[in-house]
């Protein structure tokens, strides 16, 4: 035997000794734990509207909201993420809810955000606060607030769901309450959140809400969105990388609209190709306006209305605008935590 066969020996004796007392040696995987570079597990992935849309109406026919609490379809990474998740820290799903149905009232600690896909008039109730949905609106539901659905419109709708609950379960953080009743009481005017603090203005003597760091507003709409990019598209200044881009802030701080997820709204011209980047943050996609396909490493993925997709962290990716329309995508990304950390990079062609 030689000598490095005794050393080796030696070495694997040692490491089997150490095992009954939960130890491990560090210098074996080291070069697994600190990487040159992200190791993402997640891949890129479009869900299609056209294919997913007959699948929630047969879920609305299967199972009601009383049963499910919430009717949603989970959008799954096909690639090594924890279920149910679209990335590490990322949850995305598309809830449904039929004319006359309730989802009741529960709260948790994972932040929510909803983008509104299809329909016109149903509501979300969040801490006493009724606000009525309609297509493109962003809605906000922070940590441990109480929050119901209801639908009252004549038509099914339909909205992305994005929590943080992968982060939060990682964490050991997640807690859930079921409300005493079905529905909470309404305990203020309709959007009140919105005229107090969406217009940069906010009642003399009335605090700025600093208990925690989400946005106040719950609904921040579409048409006023949509507006300010047609705004800024006719200044033509184009971003490279994202056209138009513009991110739903707290008032109050001037941060994201949530602690833990960043929501953004952009504008791509017709005909409008980006250039290349990558960065940190995972982000998924809901396309509202136009058609067009997006790069994320090798993968193409044509999208039209409705369409999801999510884009891998620190994955190069591109748009391009098909058509003679201009494009409009909503996306949410886990930035803020990235940045609260000093974690956040990105990478610029």
């Amino acid at each position: 035997m030689t000598v490095d066969e005794i050393a080796e020996g030696r070495r694997q004796a040692f490491y089997q000794g150490i095992q009954p007392l939960h130890l491990s040696p560090l210098w074996t995987v080291l070069h697994a734990v600190v990487t040159r570079e992200p190791v993402v597990k997640e891949v890129p992935h479009l869900w299609a509207w056209r294919a997913v849309r007959p699948y929630l109406e047969e879920a609305a026919r299967l199972i009601g909201t009383d049963e499910a609490e919430r009717r949603v379809l989970v959008l799954e990474n096909p690639g090594e993420v924890p279920h149910p998740a679209v990335t590490q820290t990322l949850y995305a799903g598309l809830q449904i809810i039929l004319p006359g149905e309730v989802a009741r009232t529960h709260r948790h600690t994972a932040n929510a955000l909803r983008f509104i896909v299809e329909g016109e008039g149903a509501y979300t109730t969040v801490d006493g606060e009724k606000t009525v949905m309609r297509r493109g609106d962003f809605v906000t539901t922070p940590i441990w607030s109480w929050h119901d659905h209801g639908n009252s419109s004549d038509q099914p709708m339909v909205w992305l769901d994005g929590l943080d609950v992968p982060l939060v379960n990682r964490l050991n953080g997640m807690f859930g309450d079921p409300f005493p009743t079905e529905v909470q009481p309404v305990t203020k005017a309709p959007d009140d959140s919105w005229w107090r603090w969406g217009q940069s203005l906010r009642p003399v003597g009335d605090p700025p809400p600093q208990a925690r760091r989400a946005s106040p507003i719950v609904n921040y709409r579409y048409t006023v969105a949509r507006a300010a990019l047609e705004a800024l598209q006719r200044q033509g200044d184009l971003d490279p990388w994202d056209g138009i881009r513009l991110e739903y802030q707290n008032p109050v701080t001037g941060g994201p609209a949530l602690p833990t997820m960043a929501a953004y709204l952009q504008l791509l011209p017709r005909g409008f190709r980006t250039a290349s980047h990558r960065h940190t943050s995972g982000t998924v996609y809901c396309v509202v306006e136009g058609r067009g396909r997006t790069w994320a490493g090798d993968v193409e993925m044509r999208w039209e209305p409705n369409d999801v997709f999510v884009v891998p962290a620190w994955m190069p990716h591109r748009h391009e605008v098909l058509g003679d329309e201009e494009a409009v995508l909503f996306s949410f990304d886990d930035a803020p935590v990235q940045r609260a950390f000093g974690l956040y990079r990105e990478d610029k062609e």
